[in-house]
């Protein structure tokens, strides 16, 4: 259930890379279970915003909040409990090339160093039966793997510690229409059957119309427009124009696209 409560608070957020500028007095809250996706051009910024809100990245200037805590200016041993907190999807999966399945998923338990090999293992055959990996799988090294099970045993480590907030970054990218279809729909699963809060930055317009609640569109340095798919199409923008109602767009979205009379 969607809540007002903002699980990740942004105030007045900048970001700089030398003297270029990509963020611009960002502000920002992601509510608790709802899934927020960020779009934008290439360099608006959105993988960067993404890295910032897991504490990987400092703005130049602003503050990020997650589950009302300062990422910034705590000792590492709270940053490190504010990350326990959260599962990254990178893009392409990003699995260790040089870890079985298996290992790939245990790693974030094992660092934990609290759980036992057994426990760990019962955790690791619960994540992949989760994503519909079967057991045998698991002794498999990334190299063997298809594109989509890479994708599924990428999100098994990402759950790896329960965690409440799922980044996700282009999560369909790779992906053929039926893979993809598939993946939106254990994705769909998981977060109704885990209350799971999700930030999710994609260029795929199925993607985005399938699995986000609210929209932030970056240009221009800022948000541009904030809102449900309905409320951001109405905006007046150049990217949000050529994103929405170019020919993909037109497929995609049917009439809502037509709403707007583009």
């Amino acid at each position: 259930m969607i809540t007002e409560r903002c699980v990740i608070e942004i105030d007045g957020l900048y970001t700089r890379f030398g003297s270029h500028v990509v963020h611009e007095d960002i502000n920002l809250c992601v509510r608790h279970g709802e899934v927020l996706a960020l779009v934008g051009g290439s360099g608006s910024g959105k993988t960067a915003l993404m890295r910032e809100m897991l504490g990987l990245d400092m703005p130049a200037q602003g503050t990020v909040r997650v589950f009302g805590e300062p990422l910034h200016g705590h000792d590492r041993r709270m940053l490190q409990y504010l990350r326990n907190r959260c599962g990254v999807l990178f893009q392409n999966g990003a699995l260790f090339s040089a870890l079985s399945v298996y290992d790939n998923i245990a790693l974030p338990m094992r660092e934990l160093r609290t759980l036992d090999e057994g426990m760990i293992r019962d955790l690791v055959m619960l994540k992949l039966k989760m994503v519909d990996i079967a057991p045998m799988h698991a002794t498999k090294m990334p190299a063997e793997l298809s594109g989509g099970m890479v994708k599924r045993i990428a999100l098994a480590r990402a759950m790896a510690l329960d965690p409440e907030l799922l980044f996700l970054d282009e999560p369909t990218a790779g992906l053929d229409p039926v893979l993809s279809d598939g993946f939106v729909k254990l994705i769909q699963t998981m977060r109704r059957e885990l209350t799971l809060t999700i930030v999710m930055a994609t260029h795929d317009l199925d993607t985005l119309v399938a699995l986000s609640d609210r929209i932030a569109v970056l240009a221009e340095q800022r948000v541009v427009a904030l809102g449900s798919l309905k409320e951001v199409i109405k905006t007046d923008h150049p990217f949000i124009r050529n994103y929405f109602f170019g020919e993909r767009g037109k497929r995609t979205l049917g009439n809502i696209g037509n709403s707007y009379g583009g």
